[in-house]
């Protein structure tokens, strides 16, 4: 019995020594191990209880849907803003004024829609009636119709401002719009007067500024008759661009004396500029002579300005320096 004893003693000692060695040299199996053991304990714990997690979650988002609060119609009449904007009319060209109400419905017996002219609080149009002396102004609205229009004939500059599109509720509502009469103007690049070198490509360039729409067209005068762009001369021809800021190229190449004089530029919505342009026959050229240049010179087509005395005395000092 004693000889047992001691021997499962010593299998303890022995068992105990070999549990640490191992755990000594293979540490990476243990710890993996563990990480086992670890992993299913928590998974079997989430499964059991993700039923009723579930059910929660299901209850919580119903009762979210059930909280959402759902937009209401609307009862009573509103201006629809996109379609109610601010105008830029241009100058003697008819402008319309344009009001659309939402929810006005058969309401039109107890609301009206008018049109006041906030600058001086006149009374223009009351649903179709115009309520005015000046004729230039009038209601337009068809039947079943949302839009409500304000037309101006022949608006001038003292028509600009800001009208009121009113609805006659209690209180009345009331929506704004801005008229603004523009008149386009005309303006060529380098006027009033414009010099070029003989053989060299003139090219004039008129802007039509401040237009709401572009210009129908654009001609162009030499001495105050149209210019032929398929004359005998040849080398003439005109490129338009349009868009919110018109532009007209007038190029004639291999210019000559008899191409100087007073060209003009004429779009059909404003008013017509002029330039003086004068073609230098270089050898009677009287500007060498002189030193005295004029302000707008193109060579090639270019447009430059001639360098002054005052720059060539700095050029001269400067080269003074380097060399001393």
């Amino acid at each position: 019995m004693e000889k047992m004893a001691g021997k499962g003693l010593g299998g303890e000692v022995i068992g105990f020594f070999l549990a640490v060695a191992f755990c000594i040299i293979c540490p990476e199996y243990v710890s993996s191990a563990q990480r086992e053991l670890g992993k299913g304990s928590p998974a079997n714990t989430s499964a059991t209880a993700s039923p009723s997690g579930s059910v929660d979650n299901a209850i919580r988002t119903g009762a979210a849907v059930a909280d959402t609060p759902r937009p209401t119609p609307r009862t009573g009449p509103y201006f629809d803003l996109v379609a109610s904007k601010n105008v830029t009319a241009l100058l003697g060209k008819t402008a319309y004024l344009n009001c659309r109400v939402k929810n006005l419905g058969n309401k039109t017996l107890n609301m009206q829609v008018s049109w006041v002219r906030h600058r001086d609080i006149h009374l223009l149009t009351v649903g179709r009636y115009t309520y005015t002396s000046d004729q230039r102004f009038r209601a337009i609205h068809l039947p079943h119709s949302e839009d409500w229009t304000l037309q101006i004939k022949y608006p001038q500059h003292r028509d600009s401002g800001i009208y009121e599109c009113q609805i006659s509720t209690t209180p009345h509502m009331s929506h704004y719009i801005h008229l603004n009469v523009v008149e386009p103007t005309t303006e060529i690049i380098g006027g009033p007067e414009l010099y070029i070198d003989r053989g060299s490509t003139i090219n004039l360039t008129c802007v039509v500024l401040y237009s709401p729409e572009p210009p129908a067209y654009i001609f162009w005068n030499h001495n105050d008759a149209i210019i032929s762009y398929d004359s005998p001369r040849g080398g003439v021809s005109v490129v338009t661009e349009k868009g919110e800021t018109t532009t007209s190229f007038l190029l004639i190449q291999q210019a000559r004396p008899a191409d100087s004089g007073t060209y003009q530029c004429n779009p059909s919505n404003a008013q017509s500029k002029s330039i003086v342009v004068h073609v230098l026959n270089e050898a009677n050229s009287i500007f060498p002579l002189s030193g005295e240049y004029p302000a707008a010179m193109q060579r090639g087509g270019q447009a430059f300005a001639p360098t002054s005395a005052t720059h060539c005395l700095v050029l001269a000092a400067c080269l003074f320096l380097s060399l001393s």
